[in-house]
């Protein structure tokens, strides 16, 4: 059954706002209540059946918006991975993670509430030098993850211990690739629009992305599914590409760095303004990953619109970046293939 009220967290940002308005424009849904600390994200607005209000999900108050208006189904995507717009990595942990655990709180003794869905990512699987060809989701991360891997690590472990207190609810967890497109704020995003992007001389990881609107297309179908399906579920386009087609596709010039990895290529990413790279995304720079998405194809019936080739040529056209150079001749300097 598709469910009356809908509540979704992290309003503030592309993904929550965006999938907020989605759910309003399905006539079946009555009422979709935007959630956050700060202003609703500019895609909110616009329909009649959407609304924001302000609150606080680690605050008592978020589970009186739940019981007041009637929720039926929580959409979380208030999960962040940018410790610089969290106010600092210590912010940013008591945000995901803290914050997940009021509002599973305030869930579990909400008794209308039926659904949840939870934004996730694939960062929870590391990135090493062991991985597979592809992580099904069975799989266990072959490192240690830090930041905001560890992070969803362990919001997906309160989920779990939520579904073990309320089985009744129906629970589905989406492991998002990374995120990009025109709209959506993304660790990726800033690196491949520098003029020069520092690169791992001697590595060249895979990329896995999701367009922004599949992720939004992702979460509300799982939210509005006739029948919901539980589980945790890999979200991406099917196909990878390499770190320097990638590059080169941007028009930019690689900079090669040697050294150790994460300090040297860190710093210098961080030198040229951007202050959000981890170790985690040193990592990730140094050893790439893919996911195997057969299973949301198969038990949630979601495939993206998007390869990651034609996400990331939307990303590039709609943030305008152009050409350093002409890519032909970049192209042939560096001996890339498209």
């Amino acid at each position: 059954m598709t469910p009356r009220v809908v509540l979704v967290t992290g309003v503030s940002r592309f993904l929550g706002g965006a999938t907020a308005h989605a759910l309003a424009q399905d006539p079946r849904i009555e009422r979709v209540i935007g959630v956050d600390i700060t202003s609703a994200h500019p895609a909110l607005a616009g329909h009649s059946r959407a609304e924001f209000v302000r609150a606080d999900i680690r605050s008592p108050l978020i589970a009186k918006v739940i019981d007041s208006a009637g929720v039926d189904a929580v959409v979380h995507t208030d999960i962040n991975a940018s410790a610089s717009a969290s106010g600092g990595r210590a912010s940013m942990k008591e945000a995901n993670v803290m914050g997940t655990m009021r509002l599973l709180a305030a869930c579990q003794h909400a008794r209308l509430v039926t659904r949840l869905v939870v934004k996730s990512t694939g960062a929870v699987y590391g990135s090493s030098h062991r991985d597979p060809a592809m992580f099904t989701e069975q799989m266990q991360p072959r490192t240690l993850s830090g930041g905001y891997g560890k992070d969803a690590q362990d919001v997906e472990a309160y989920v779990r211990s939520f579904h073990r207190r309320r089985s009744d609810v129906s629970v589905t967890v989406l492991r998002f690739a990374n995120l990009i497109g025109p709209s959506v704020d993304s660790v990726l995003a800033p690196y491949f629009a520098m003029r020069l992007v520092p690169i791992l001389a001697g590595y060249d990881p895979r990329l896995q992305f999701v367009h922004e609107q599949d992720a939004v297309a992702a979460l509300v179908r799982s939210a509005t599914v006739a029948d919901p399906v539980d589980g945790v579920f890999n979200i991406a386009a099917p196909d990878v590409m390499r770190l320097s087609q990638a590059v080169t596709r941007a028009g930019r010039l690689p900079l090669p760095v040697v050294g150790p990895a994460a300090s040297v290529l860190g710093r210098a990413v961080r030198m040229l303004g951007f202050g959000d790279f981890t170790p985690d995304h040193i990592q990730f720079l140094r050893y790439g990953r893919a996911m195997d998405t057969s299973l949301a194809a198969e038990r949630l019936g979601f495939r993206t619109e998007y390869s990651t080739r034609e996400a990331f040529d939307d990303y590039l056209a709609g943030r305008g970046i152009r050409p350093t150079l002409p890519l032909r001749a970049l192209r042939s300097a560096l001996g890339v293939k498209r």
